[in-house]
């Protein structure tokens, strides 16, 4: 006899008020006391498009995206009701001795955005396509050590933590997998560790999550060149930039003649309901992976290619095509950024605006004038980073804007919108980030009251 049917609102409605209670006993015990701290331990009760609401009916402009997941906004109707009919189609899923068209459906669509690169294999999530690319350039190759680019991020997981070059979170977990790291943009690094023979492969963000940080022009092209004259490796991380983020489909394919052999992808791909990762590839080094029908399970990931997330994927690529998605990224994202670079002159707390397409970096610096100076050196003594969280936090609770600081002892602030904003996201943005910035620019006040808290706790918690 089937099971009762499980009445999600009712839960909810019973228990959703226990939420932070919820997570400080059974989960991360420092996630709720830091949200309590810095005063993000708001109940949203729903989310829509670009924008949470809160029981009362308020919306708050999301401009974090889940930290890029969804590039769609929230509960986009095509997506959801991809995900509906596929579950209603009552396929025979993960049956491990068939193969599924969605999957090649999917892998077909997304090859069509990167000429050059021949096969995709899907996994889970963003750190478990690195996994995969890091796996599959060490046979390919026949090499062990992988190249990384300081302050990178690449995932949590072992074998994606080797190649993550902040020292924080690779702290306490060693000894990690023999990989070095090499400056971003830096040839000359580059070059010497090639030297030694031993490299697989360099793995890169084309734009640095962490500061969203671009190497100079023209560094990855001859990065490439480097790499392929010493048979290594190009696999470019993707997991934040790709998939429209920047403007283009993947953020490499602005700079011309750059064919990675690995690419990695992640976040936006999900349309914001099923996690998916995939790895593309060229079709050689999936051969030489793959070489013989003893080697067919050699790489594999349990829920890998299940039906959701495939139908998930095929109606986001559709989405893209039909709402020219990354042409509004793109658009919007020039629009946004030379607002936000008009400031500069105007705030001395205000050091510099950069980023591509819809991921943009707010950085703030040491200002000129003694009375600001001040208050600035307090922070930076207590702890770097702390100006940036002092301006996040007024733009969620006067403003109802949700941003967060793009990494930790960094005074930077990075927007990663859902890619489906326009112009009227982005004047109520300007809008409240100029009375913010006028705010901290007297000196005084609740900002700086704000500021004397956190230093309490940055000086308390050492």
């Amino acid at each position: 006899m089937p099971a009762d049917r499980l009445d999600l609102s009712a839960l909810l409605a019973e228990r959703g008020a226990e939420r932070y209670e919820l997570q400080a006993k059974y989960l991360n015990p420092q996630l709720a006391r830091m949200l309590h701290t810095i005063g993000f331990d708001k109940f949203y009760e729903r989310a829509e498009g670009a924008y949470f609401y809160d029981a009362e009916g308020n919306d708050y402009l999301d401009m974090l995206a889940g930290f890029g997941i969804f590039a769609l906004g929230r509960h986009h109707p095509v997506v959801r009701s991809a995900v509906q009919q596929v579950m209603d189609l009552e396929l025979p899923d993960l049956t491990r001795f068939d193969c599924s068209p969605l999957q090649g459906l999917l892998a077909e669509q997304l090859l069509s955005y990167t000429p050059g690169l021949d096969r995709v294999f899907f996994g889970n999530s963003g750190t478990e396509a690195v996994e995969t690319a890091l796996k599959f350039a060490r046979y390919a190759t026949g090499r062990k050590r992988i190249l990384y680019c300081d302050h990178a991020f690449h995932g949590l997981t072992a074998g994606s933590l080797s190649v993550n070059g902040e020292n924080g979170f690779r702290k306490g977990f060693d000894p990690l997998l023999p990989d070095t790291a090499v400056p971003l943009g830096d040839l000359g690094a580059l070059a010497r560790e090639l030297r030694k023979g031993d490299v697989a492969a360099l793995i890169v963000e084309p734009i640095q999550g962490k500061g969203v940080l671009a190497p100079p022009p023209g560094w990855l092209l001859a990065a490439q060149q480097l790499l392929h004259e010493h048979k290594a490796l190009l696999i470019c991380d993707e997991v934040q930039t790709g998939i429209g983020r920047t403007g283009s489909f993947f953020a490499y394919q602005q700079e011309e003649g750059v064919l990675p052999d690995l690419v990695c992808a992640a976040k936006a791909l999900s349309g914001g309901y099923v996690p998916v990762g995939a790895t593309l590839g060229k079709g050689w080094i999936f051969e030489k992976v793959y070489s013989s029908m003893d080697r067919v399970l050699v790489h594999s990931a349990s829920f890998g290619s299940n039906a959701q997330a495939m139908a998930a994927g095929l109606a986001t690529l559709h989405v893209m095509r039909e709402e020219k998605v990354v042409e509004n990224a793109h658009r919007v994202g020039e629009l946004f950024r030379s607002r936000l670079a008009e400031l500069v002159d105007k705030y001395e707390l205000l050091a510099e605006v950069r980023g591509r397409g819809l991921m943009i970096g707010i950085e703030f610096g040491r200002p000129k004038s003694l009375k600001l100076r001040t208050g600035w050196t307090a922070l930076q003594a207590a702890r770097k980073g702390l100006f940036a969280q002092m301006v996040v936090v007024p733009l969620l609770q006067r403003h109802r804007i949700l941003t967060q600081v793009s990494g930790d002892h960094l005074e930077v602030i990075k927007l990663i919108p859902p890619l489906i904003i326009t112009e009227r996201e982005v004047d109520r943005f300007v809008t409240a980030f100029t009375e913010v910035m006028d705010d901290a620019h007297r000196g005084s006040g609740l900002m700086w009251d704000f500021g004397r808290t956190l230093v309490k706790q940055a000086v308390g918690g050492r």
